[in-house]
């Protein structure tokens, strides 16, 4: 029994270290193309199944569409799409919400793809409370740069 829980424990943070990578790499995509890019490598070579991981991974592709000459039309398309069904399969998933909203504040207006930054920004102050320790964290630090939230509202997230 001891031998299942250390595989089962062995496991779970085997998967937290990728998720954490991922989280820590998409929270300075924006900051370059160096950084764009290597959060699109790291999120292409996850090969977790569950609905974050594939999260991370439509938002590489929507990312992709900054970096490439070539189908960014397409790109920015398949990957919203991807987004928007994982969120509708989970819409509790707050980590999930971050994602979507980043996304919609960093892509330009005339791409059309922001109609959930409102929607998200409500989810996030109203479910704070409601999360661990790593996602209170990781929403505190997207909420405090974030260009959707005010003073009053950040202060809600502490």
């Amino acid at each position: 029994m001891k031998i299942l829980f250390s595989l089962v424990t062995a496991f779970i943070l085997f998967f937290q270290s990728d998720l954490e990578a991922l989280r820590s790499s998409y929270a300075k995509a924006n900051l370059s193309n160096d950084n764009t890019e290597a959060f699109i490598n790291l999120a292409e070579k996850q090969s977790g199944s569950d609905a974050v991981t594939h999260g991370y991974k439509a938002a590489a592709q929507i990312m992709e569409a900054k970096i490439t000459k070539k189908n960014r039309k397409a790109l920015v398309k398949t990957g919203a799409t991807s987004l928007e069904s994982i969120i509708k399969n989970n819409p509790n998933n707050i980590e999930l919400r971050v994602i979507r909203l980043s996304v919609q504040e960093n892509i330009p207006k005339i791409v059309g793809y922001r109609g959930s930054i409102k929607d998200d920004k409500a989810f996030l102050i109203s479910n704070y409370s409601k999360q661990n320790a790593a996602l209170k964290n990781y929403v505190k630090k997207f909420a405090m740069q974030s260009k959707s939230f005010t003073d009053a509202e950040r202060a809600t997230i502490k």
